[in-house]
């Protein structure tokens, strides 16, 4: 697992342009997250999976839909920091991004949903991202407000049908880790990574 910078938030500067954007064939290479946090509430480790996570999105000016942090990946990073560094300026937060990817997406982007062309082709790469830092204040604020959803409210509210898939994705590598920890944690194996 990678941990996000720890950077002040007054040191992080959003990055504009695509001079240094990374392409592939065609794609457009875009890095992303699914922040998340555990419920302080539910206590009941039996309690259903989609009970006990929040899931963090963001907001775009003067739409009621939302996204999860994402944007382009640069010719100077990783797809990792990428993804980190979408969250902390999107979203204003940082935390363990998990090692395996959710998986690769491929969409239109939002400018160009109706064009039948190539351009504006986009394969996003999404991590899960367990947050373990929430800024005060961050890069893209003024663009991007944020909100911790339940999972049946972030089904509901994301903008894109590609994002409903990698949320679903999300639940499911979720599962599977819980499920390998309690079992671990019955046989004395298991340590926190």
């Amino acid at each position: 697992m990678m941990s996000s910078s720890s950077s002040s938030s007054s040191s992080v500067i959003a990055r504009t342009g695509r001079q240094r954007q990374l392409y592939e064939n065609e794609y457009r290479l875009v890095a992303g997250c699914i922040p998340f946090r555990f419920k302080t509430l539910v206590k009941d480790p039996a309690a259903y999976l989609e009970n006990r996570l929040e899931v963090l999105m963001i907001s775009s000016p003067g739409r009621d839909d939302l996204v999860f942090p994402k944007g382009g990946w640069e010719n100077d990073e990783t797809v990792e920091e990428a993804a980190c560094r979408e969250a902390l300026e999107e979203a204003g937060v940082r935390g363990i991004l998990s090692k395996d990817r959710l998986g690769v997406w491929e969409f239109r982007s939002k400018s160009r949903q109706n064009s039948c062309s190539l351009e504006g082709i986009c394969r996003g790469y999404m991590f899960s991202l367990e947050v373990t830092e929430e800024l005060d204040s961050w890069p893209e604020e003024d663009n991007h407000g944020r909100i911790w959803l339940s999972i049946e409210e972030a089904f509901r509210r994301s903008r894109y049908d590609w994002m409903r898939g990698a949320l679903e994705r999300f639940l499911i590598v979720m599962s599977e880790t819980l499920e390998c920890q309690r079992e671990s944690q019955m046989r004395g194996t298991w340590s926190p990574q």
